[in-house]
């Protein structure tokens, strides 16, 4: 592939990203990065953009000194999270945009290289030995069994403002690293982890995320056409499954507030009386 490996202009907590060549970049993964999940990023982008989701375009894949690279299309502009922060864009209007990429990726049929939650969390578990504990691996396993339907759709994985792009040609949504096939509840429990857990512990308002929150949750309903209430609920079921997929990808507790949280997931899993 034509370009080469030019200035680094951001980093993330698995990548970091050069200028490739004129209009792209590379997504270079870290050492020690599973080379099948920088491969499914790759697969899953290039599908979704075919199927209009506003996301990078993908040109190919490149591997440097080791490392596995994906050469994208280059997004100029903010974060949502940059002009949330500056005051740009108002609380209800991050939340809006964050409603809007979502339905966009819900109403998309998962496409064949989307990885089914089932098989994704059972492998997890049994890669990452006793992250968790074997009474909560077994009881999100059956969760997944009472809960998952066979057309289930797409989940991004990990919408929040910091992976949206304020380009000139609108929000575009970039790491598609844990996309999977399920409903779309279990996006808003992702979304619903991101801002009201662990953006608590970095942001300087805490209101800030809270409130693009609840309104992310109120314009989907509206652009959906279901009740908050009825959205709330289905997200709230499968918060213990978005809860433990997180503590998966984290690689076990990091703080305090996880071991809180893994304790309602926990305790959501005990029958109830």
């Amino acid at each position: 592939m034509r370009g080469s490996l030019g200035e680094k202009i951001n980093q993330g907590g698995t990548a970091d990203i050069h200028v490739w060549a004129p209009g792209q970049v590379v997504k270079l993964f870290k050492e020690g990065f599973p080379l099948r999940l920088g491969r499914q990023e790759a697969r899953m982008t290039r599908a979704v953009f075919a199927a209009g989701v506003p996301a990078p375009e993908v040109f190919g894949e490149v591997t440097l000194d080791g490392r596995f690279g994906i050469v994208l299309g280059r997004l100029d502009g903010p974060t949502l999270l940059q002009v949330t922060r500056s005051g740009a864009v108002t609380f209800a209007q991050a939340g809006a945009i964050l409603a809007s990429l979502g339905l966009s990726v819900h109403s998309m049929p998962p496409p064949p290289e989307a990885f089914h939650l089932r098989g994704w969390m059972d492998t997890a578990f049994r890669l990452t030995g006793d992250i968790v504990p074997q009474h909560i691996a077994s009881g999100i396993l059956a969760l997944i069994d009472r809960l998952q339907q066979p057309g289930d759709g797409l989940c991004h994985g990990d919408i929040h403002p910091g992976n949206v792009i304020m380009t000139a040609d609108g929000p575009r949504l970039i790491d598609w690293t844990f996309s999977i096939r399920a409903p779309a509840a279990l996006d808003h429990g992702f979304t619903h982890i991101s801002l009201t857990e662990f953006a608590l512990d970095v942001t300087d308002n805490p209101q800030r995320p809270l409130a693009v929150n609840g309104a992310a949750q109120s314009e989907y309903a509206r652009l959906s056409g279901k009740p908050v209430a009825a959205l709330r609920q289905a997200m709230e079921t499968w918060l213990p499954i978005a809860t433990v997929r997180y503590f998966l990808l984290m690689g076990g507790p990091t703080s305090e507030r996880w071991r809180r949280m893994m304790q309602r997931a926990e305790a959501a899993l005990r029958p109830q009386d």
